[in-house]
């Protein structure tokens, strides 16, 4: 069995981190989900998140299986929520995954919930203990990648991008110890 682990991602792993997200991108517009369908997430934000030290990819059997970014503290869209509420409150210290996608190359093998555990893992030993994630309403396979680990639904942001209109995300919170 191969070795999977995540690691921080280095300009190294650019090329694959852009493969796998154009290639997420197309797979989402082929099941017919509205999300990333608008210019995000854009080639320079994941530069961007590579450059700050807040990407991180899996690695199996020695090569990028999946990539994914942990925002740390308050992220602009989860401060209105809809049909719900942060526990913690919307200005609580906490740490948001966003942008996780698996290689199509390996879709099939269950990464998304090692990759999101591993989150889990990384955000809680960078001290926080509050974490949020969101996703498309349509996206039926994230929606279980996410509370498979853990998280519950705790109601409805709004997201843009690039000028798009509003759009709405379930939005997802879990409490470690």
């Amino acid at each position: 069995m191969p070795a999977t682990y995540l690691k921080k991602s280095t300009e190294e792993d650019l090329p694959a981190i852009l493969d796998i997200i154009h290639s997420a991108i197309k797979y989402l517009h082929e099941q017919g989900i509205d999300q990333w369908q608008h210019g995000y997430p854009a080639d320079e934000d994941l530069i961007k998140d590579i450059k700050d030290g807040i990407n991180y990819v899996l690695i199996t059997d020695g090569q990028v299986a999946g990539t994914a970014t942990i925002h740390q503290g308050i992220d602009p869209n989860y401060l209105k929520i809809e049909d719900g509420e942060w526990v913690n409150g919307s200005e609580a210290h906490y740490a948001a995954i966003h942008r996780v996608a698996i290689s199509n190359k390996f879709r099939g093998q269950h990464l998304s919930e090692k990759l999101v555990s591993g989150l889990i893992t990384v955000s809680r030993v960078l001290g926080y203990k509050d974490i949020r994630i969101d996703t498309h309403p349509e996206n039926l396979g994230m929606q279980h990648v996410i509370t498979s680990n853990g998280f519950e639904k705790r109601g409805v942001i709004h997201m843009r991008e690039n000028g798009h209109p509003w759009t709405a995300r379930y939005a997802y919170q879990l409490l470690t110890k």
